[in-house]
């Protein structure tokens, strides 16, 4: 599993994710330890709000997972219609979101702070904006 983390300053998590040209992907294998193995860092044109529904291949569409401290509910479409599931963090630390999505991962209600924007049954895109 990939998940990107929107950081702007390749230190801490930023928000923004639809502006956001700034990426650290880490990887996540069966052990679920995450390893940084990336830094996505785009030209201003290629981010996800310059894109727009064009359906141009992005470098994101490579992650399963995107991780941001904020993010508008078009976002969350969008990259729900890419495959990528998108969640709102409060963690500072890029490492530490990374684990947090992992721990509360397997419980879709917790992800989705328990209150989902959406039903969730069928598919496990959980998105929400703030």
């Amino acid at each position: 599993m990939k998940i990107a983390v929107s950081s702007q300053n390749f230190r801490t998590v930023t928000g923004h994710a639809g502006r956001c040209r700034r990426f650290l992907v880490y990887s996540v294998g069966e052990n679920q330890e995450p390893v940084e193995i990336e830094r996505i860092d785009l030209p201003k044109d290629m981010s996800m709000h310059d894109i727009g529904d064009t359906g141009a291949a992005h470098p994101l569409d490579n992650v399963d997972v995107l991780l941001s401290a904020s993010f508008g509910a078009s976002f969350a479409v969008r990259m729900e219609a890419r495959s990528v599931m998108t969640s709102v963090t409060e963690q500072t630390d890029p490492l530490e979101a990374v684990k947090e999505f992992l721990a509360k991962g397997q419980n879709l209600a917790d992800l989705c702070g328990g209150n989902p924007d959406r039903d969730h049954s069928g598919d496990h895109n959980c998105h929400h904006s703030h």
